[in-house]
């Protein structure tokens, strides 16, 4: 069918992404979007992005790794949220315009909801990245303190070596905002200091394939309860579709 609604992912090296599969079923599975199509646009560099805005029919993008914070200067307008956040995963085409917006944070409320997970103390933000600074929002936003945990240190940040047992008192949700142990490199994971880890803990991996990572299994080993990041974009993903289509 000529003129086909288009929708798509931008990222880097996504031929696994969970965005495409997701939309394709919703897509094939009604026959009222029979005339809408979801495609990875693999781009190596943000330099490449105009040509996938130069695409016909675009209707909608989401945006996923490297280019969640780069994206924001190629749009027209940004959400408030995605704006404080200084992360945009979903940009809407209206009217000539690219308005961004960040859904990442829907997904990851409302999956802790899903998950019953409602008395965490503090949070460990694994990773630096637009991820990461989804996550921080969310602390900020309902007064959870928080620290990042980066290879380097910095001002703002911990380094993995300088964390010890105080970090990992009481009920501490721990996540993973970093694409180590995402497949084919199933074999890595942050470096945690595990052996100072109680059972208190939460391990949350925002990567979901595989199903259960390297992370999620030290954390199961030592008896915390473990989730992966599948909930969360699936629920992220609704929420693109609610903006793209109201």
């Amino acid at each position: 069918m000529k003129n086909k609604k288009q929708f798509g992912l931008i990222g880097k090296n996504i031929e696994y992404s969970f965005s495409r599969k997701f939309f394709s079923e919703k897509f094939s599975s009604d026959n009222k979007y029979s005339n809408y199509d979801y495609k990875n646009y693999d781009i190596q560099s943000i330099d490449d992005l105009n040509q996938v805005f130069n695409s016909k029919n675009l209707c909608g993008l989401n945006v996923t790794i490297p280019y969640k914070e780069k994206i924001i200067s190629f749009l027209d307008s940004v959400s408030d949220e995605a704006k404080e956040i200084g992360a945009v995963n979903t940009i809407c085409f209206k009217n000539g315009n690219k308005i961004g917006y960040n859904t990442d944070i829907y997904g990851f409320t409302e999956s802790l909801k899903v998950n019953k997970i409602d008395d965490v103390e503090s949070v460990l933000i694994l990773g630096t990245g637009g991820a990461a600074k989804t996550i921080t929002y969310f602390c900020i936003k309902y007064n959870i303190p928080y620290n990042l945990v980066s290879r380097q240190k910095s001002n703002l940040h911990l380094s993995y070596n300088e964390l010890d047992e105080y970090n990992f008192t009481k009920r501490v949700l721990i996540v993973n905002c970093t694409p180590l142990g995402t497949y084919p490199d199933v074999n890595k994971s942050p470096k945690l200091p595990f052996e100072l880890i109680n059972k208190e803990n939460i391990f949350f991996d925002l990567v979901y394939n595989p199903s259960e990572t390297l992370f999620m299994k030290k954390g199961k080993e030592i008896g915390c309860k473990t989730l992966n990041g599948y909930e969360m974009l699936r629920l992220q993903a609704e929420m693109s579709w609610k903006i793209w289509t109201d």
